[in-house]
């Protein structure tokens, strides 16, 4: 087991990529808080993985409240003494061309996405720069790395996610602490689901552009973050890796 007793929190865990990723990493040992906005998500995916035999913890965070993000960090401080893994998963979209989008919508994005993702590192870092260990994953998107048509603001957010990775890495190196990013191209999710029922037409126009011919599978992306979350990882920092099935190639 690559993640032995190590204490995981996952959050948007309750569902799609980030389901995957809570049990992708329990398999390999990890205990692991998932924790979502919908708390019987949450619940149900800890429950399935104690039913496999593993360790897992439900919580209901609102990753764009700092209060909530700080009263789950806590939780998991008291029940298990450690944070080891930060997986940021948490995220939202709405596909629809920038000129029709309102400034609602850009706070909503912005918030989820990114101000979320800024809020658990503050948070946890300390943690784990007390540990001297600690392991960040921060689930960008290819599309912040070379744009995607319908999606300005999600593409600025996670473009912005890349960035702060990087910068945190080099921050963080000195205390042993590795942040690093998984983008995932298209794939078969809740979310993608949903954006697919005011576009039906997008998912096979992408099956098409991708040279692998499929949507991703979450599991395709739990594989990616259980690398870096674990110690085979341990001299790789401040990196993005794509997991697109060749639809970008940079």
């Amino acid at each position: 087991m690559r993640l032995k007793d190590k204490v995981c929190i996952v959050t948007g865990g309750g569902r799609g990529i980030g389901e995957a990723i809570c049990k992708k990493l329990a398999r390999e040992g990890a205990k692991v808080v998932v924790a979502d906005l919908l708390l019987d998500h949450a619940q149900a995916t800890a429950g399935a993985i104690q039913q496999d035999g593993g360790t897992a913890m439900a919580i209901k965070v609102d990753v764009t409240i700092l209060e909530e993000v700080e009263r789950m960090v806590q939780q998991t401080k008291q029940t298990f003494g450690r944070i080891d893994v930060l997986v940021n998963n948490a995220g939202w979209d709405k596909v629809e061309p920038f000129l029709d989008s309102t400034e609602e919508t850009w706070d909503k994005v912005l918030a989820i996405n990114l101000k979320g993702v800024f809020y658990t590192c503050k948070t946890v870092l300390p943690i784990m720069i007390e540990q001297a260990y600690g392991k960040v994953i921060n689930i960008g998107s290819d599309a912040g790395r070379v744009g995607s048509s319908g999606e300005a603001v999600y593409a600025a957010a996670k473009g912005g996610v890349i960035a702060f990775s990087k910068t945190l890495a080099r921050e963080m190196a000195r205390h042993k602490i590795n942040v690093n990013v998984v983008c995932p191209g298209p794939a078969d999710t809740p979310l993608f689901q949903e954006i697919s029922s005011y576009n039906p037409k997008i998912a096979g126009a992408l099956e098409r552009a991708i040279p692998l011919r499929r949507l991703a599978q979450p599991e395709d992306i739990a594989h990616a973050v259980c690398y870096f979350a674990s110690d085979e990882a341990a001299y790789v920092t401040g990196q993005t890796l794509s997991v697109s099935g060749g639809l970008t190639m940079v």
